[in-house]
């Protein structure tokens, strides 16, 4: 994949904190294997000490934080810990539920090669979730996770039965236009592609204090393919 430029992703920047607009497709940190391109090793080919403040898996797209130097660093990990940071996804899911702040406690663990399951012994992870429109057979849903487990949202989504659009490690499968449109023509001899390649989960809103008690408060906007999905769903209602 071509790399983005890293300052086109800067969303939000000062002294100490810059946030990004993070694309689908690229880790957070280094993964297990090797040498893949990431973004904490774009950030430092800009700043040097800079760090991450949290993940994002990746195919997850939206706002991720790096702080600019330990003091930034300490601050930022003490409010994750403390859950006091705000955090808004949206989510694509399969299934059309109506939900008002319904609140999901359901404990998780992790799991060998990279996955994580519900598990009475794993750890607790709350997730409220929204329904902000519905479509003929998907939603697009607030998710707003009070913990930070693995796969937290994803795991959550699947507990409720309304899994997250081409997540196949949890419930949720490919979506095609071709199940919108009646009229679909693919060429002879071609195979249709999922709409969207990855699953469709974006971190919106991210919302922290600084290191001289302001309030930082930052919103990534949809990405291309996210972007699309929701529309072409809105279109066929």
């Amino acid at each position: 994949m071509k790399l983005p430029n890293f300052s086109d992703l800067v969303i939000f920047e000062n002294d100490d904190y810059l946030v990004v607009n993070k694309p689908p497709f690229l880790a957070t940190l280094d993964e297990r294997v090797g040498g893949a391109p990431n973004m904490l090793r774009l950030a430092r080919q800009h700043h040097d000490d800079i760090q991450a403040a949290h993940r994002l898996d990746r195919e997850t797209s939206g706002a991720l934080a790096f702080a600019k130097n330990p003091a930034a660093y300490r601050h930022l990990a003490m409010q994750f810990e403390n859950r006091e940071v705000k955090k808004q996804y949206h989510a694509v899911v399969w299934g059309t539920p109506q939900l008002q702040d319904e609140v999901v406690e359901r404990n998780i663990e992790t799991t060998s090669r990279g996955k994580a399951r519900l598990a009475y012994k794993g750890k607790p992870a709350e997730t409220h979730f929204t329904t902000l429109e519905t479509f003929k057979r998907h939603a697009l849903m607030l998710c707003e996770p009070v913990t930070g487990r693995m796969h937290q949202i994803r795991l959550h989504l699947m507990y409720l039965q309304a899994p997250i659009v081409g997540d196949k490690d949890y419930g949720g499968e490919d979506f095609y236009l071709s199940s919108l449109k009646k009229k679909f023509n693919m060429k002879e001899g071609e195979e249709e592609q999922p709409f969207i390649k990855r699953f469709a989960l974006h971190a919106l809103k991210l919302q922290f204090t600084g290191l001289n008690g302001e309030e930082i408060s930052v919103e990534a906007p949809y990405p291309k393919d996210f972007r699309v999905l929701v529309e072409a769903l809105r279109q066929n209602l």
